[in-house]
């Protein structure tokens, strides 16, 4: 590696410290790697392996209860049973609740349950040190990455969270965290059910409730009619499930266990309030694109209403180079047998094979602004002293008053800092937003805050959300707890120089240097006199 001291012109040398050449490889390799194993995913690898090709399928479930506690992937809500500490009985579930997976161990495809993937790292610009494109996987115990000629991210799509008062108890979840709870896991541990929103995740979820046995007091919908289709809405009416149109949830009273009822009144505020009778409130407005991966791996990232937001760029195949996508992760949302299609086109196109391209379209409907809709109904019906972020317990005035929280001392200086006067810098920067008060910081990794936290400021700025930057993904994507980081060190060529931050010229000289000849030494050979 070359280098040029712009302070001392006409040197130029070699950087012996680069570390061009001295990151080590990844610990397996394989033609392809699909990660997540919802149908689009299990497509991909049984294609590509009925092509020849060595697989990798890694899902991550079943997940910890310890991940679970933090809603990673998924909106739980705390409502699982205790059989989810189980972890070998969590993998035969899981294993038995997909009945493709004994045909991807029969293909001869590495399936590995119950592993994250946190990272993933290519050659790019401002990036060029790597020795090949590296995924990072961990489980509870290690770390460890694994190298590939081709990858295709079928992540699905996690729960849209938006805030009321009393959604941080237990009971509280998503529609994505309760279809995992009731299929993957067999482990939900309620009984009554008030549904918030009437799309067709709604109606789907409600009418999954009812086979499962439970019961559902009613669907909440902001909206004056329901949203999804009409003849799910009407078998849910037929079965006894009424759906209360322009009312918004006002609150979810407490009891021993989380949750013991809903409190529901009209959207105009006027009149008096319902309460419903519950064990669990599940929120499904929506989903959000699982496009963690693409994004730490520089894929393009645009917003667009009709997919649900924050997706790639790419309706489906090659996001980048050597890396595809399929299934929810785009947000096109059209069912099992779209995504499959969607899997097998990717893994055919990873590996330079003939493809009939699957017919690709966003849904017609607006998400954005029926997320909006909701949004705006639950601000004018719950106090502003809930907390949008419930990690670093930020409330919805702290956010858009640019204050920190609670915890934090606040000097009075900060008493005339809001949103207002950010603005006049430019549109709204949730990751200045994040550094200013904590929004979006906590152990969820902003899971259950990021999109309405995108959206408030939105509404504060009067701006579409089109308009207002979007926070980005940092690796890891998934929270890991420090020991299965542990073992992980430089290479031993790496950490020969580690102390002259790579001996790039102008920076700087070690303290027990400085008045030796190595200070002369360094000075010499990199052009800098610059001490810290």
């Amino acid at each position: 590696m070359s280098v040029v001291d712009s302070n001392n012109e006409g040197f130029t040398g070699t950087d012996a410290h680069a570390v061009n050449g001295k990151l080590p490889g990844a610990d397996a390799h394989y033609d392809l790697v699909v990660v997540g194993a919802g149908p689009a995913g299990l497509a991909a690898a049984l294609e590509a392996a009925a092509n020849g090709a060595s697989v990798l399928l890694v899902d991550e479930h079943p997940v910890s209860a310890a991940q679970m506690g933090n809603d990673v992937p998924y909106w739980f809500g705390g409502r699982m049973t205790g059989a989810v500490a189980a972890k070998a009985r969590m993998i035969e579930q899981v294993f038995m609740a997909e009945p493709l997976f004994e045909q991807a161990f029969d293909a001869g495809i590495d399936v590995q349950l119950g592993v994250y993937a946190w990272g993933l790292w290519r050659n790019r610009a401002n990036l060029g040190a790597l020795p090949e494109a590296m995924l990072g996987l961990a489980d509870e115990e290690r770390s460890w990455t694994v190298g590939f000629k081709a990858i295709v991210l079928a992540t699905g799509a996690r729960d849209l969270a938006l805030a009321f008062d009393g959604w941080a108890q237990p009971g509280v979840m998503g529609a994505q965290g309760l279809y995992a709870l009731l299929t993957r896991y067999d482990a939900f541990a309620g009984r009554r059910l008030v549904v918030l929103g009437s799309g067709d995740l709604a109606l789907d979820t409600a009418q999954l409730a009812l086979d499962k046995g439970l019961e559902v007091a009613a669907l909440v919908e902001v909206a004056d009619a329901p949203q999804g289709d009409a003849a799910k809405a009407a078998a849910l009416q037929a079965a006894g499930v009424p759906i209360r149109c322009a009312s918004v949830i006002r609150g979810a009273p407490s009891g021993i266990d989380g949750v013991r009822a809903a409190v529901i009144g009209p959207v105009s505020g006027e009149g008096p309030g319902e309460t419903l009778e519950c064990d669990t409130i599940c929120m499904a407005v929506g989903v959000v694109p699982a496009i963690e991966l693409l994004d730490v791996a520089g894929g393009r990232i645009v917003t667009d209403s009709a997919r649900g937001g924050h997706v790639p760029q790419a309706l489906a195949g090659m996001a980048l180079p050597d890396v595809f996508i399929a299934g929810d992760c785009a947000g096109l949302g059209h069912g099992r047998d779209a995504a499959a299609a969607q899997g097998r086109a990717a893994a055919r196109q990873a590996l330079g094979l003939d493809v009939a391209t699957p017919e690709l379209a966003a849904n017609e409907t607006d998400r954005l602004a029926y997320r909006q809709a909701w949004l705006r109904a639950l601000v004018a019906a719950t106090p502003d002293t809930v907390h949008v972020c419930q990690c670093e317990e930020v409330s919805r005035a702290d956010l858009l008053g640019v204050q920190p929280p609670q915890y934090l001392a606040r000097p009075e200086k900060l008493g005339c800092r809001s949103l207002e006067t950010l603005l006049h810098d430019g549109p709204p920067d949730q990751e200045q937003i994040k550094r200013l008060t904590r929004a979006c910081m906590g152990a969820c990794q902003a899971r259950r805050c990021r999109e309405q936290v995108g959206m408030l400021m939105a509404m504060g700025a009067n701006l579409p959300i089109e308009q207002a930057p979007r926070a980005g993904w940092r690796a890891p994507v998934r929270p890991l707890a420090l020991k299965v980081l542990a073992d992980w060190d430089e290479a031993e060529a790496m950490r020969e120089g580690w102390d002259v931050w790579f001996g790039i010229p102008t920076q700087w000289t070690p303290y027990r240097d400085i008045g030796t000849e190595r200070e002369a030494m360094h000075r010499e050979a990199l052009g800098g006199n610059m001490h810290l």
